[in-house]
Formats: structure tokens, sequence, C-alpha cells
């Protein structure tokens, strides 16, 4: 197995998993249960997204694609002052 990516918290470790799952690609996440203990321990390198040898490098190309993917046009929220968007 290969640690392909740290990421910076659950929220992305999990998305990042079901992301490479449903590419089937299967993901292990490391140091889920050192993030209670953040106060005794180094806030970073915690969490690590761990793969197969043999699907390390496709692993590597779906997390890039995934970290340089922009928005689509038009799915902002219109910018109307004065008016709370939920």
């Amino acid at each position: 197995m290969q640690r392909v990516y740290e990421p910076q918290d659950m929220l992305e470790a999990d998305l990042l998993v079901g992301m490479l799952a449903s590419e089937g690609v299967e993901a292990h996440l490391t140091g889920r249960h050192l993030l209670g203990a953040v106060g005794e321990l180094p806030a970073s390198g915690l969490l690590g997204l761990l793969v197969g040898d043999e699907q390390a490098t496709r692993a590597r190309l779906l997390i890039a694609a995934y970290n340089s993917a922009l928005p689509l046009p038009g799915d902002e929220p219109a910018a109307e002052y004065g008016t709370l968007l939920c």
C-alpha cells in the first residue's frame, strides 16, 4: 500500500474516499482516530489516504484532477446585497 494524499480534514478525506470508490479505487483512511488528540500532536500529517500499489498512480491522477477542478459557470449565487442567501 502507498500513501497517496494527506487530506486537510475529515470532510475532504471522506469526500476523496467516496470519489475514489466511485472510480473503482479502494482507498483506506489512516489517522481518523488521532484527530481527537490534536491538542497533544502536531496538527498536520495525521490523515492519510492509502491505496494498493497497483492503483497508486491512478489514485494520484484522480486526486490531482479533483484539486484542479473549477466550479461550473453559473453555479455562483447572484450577489444581492442585503439579502441573506441560505
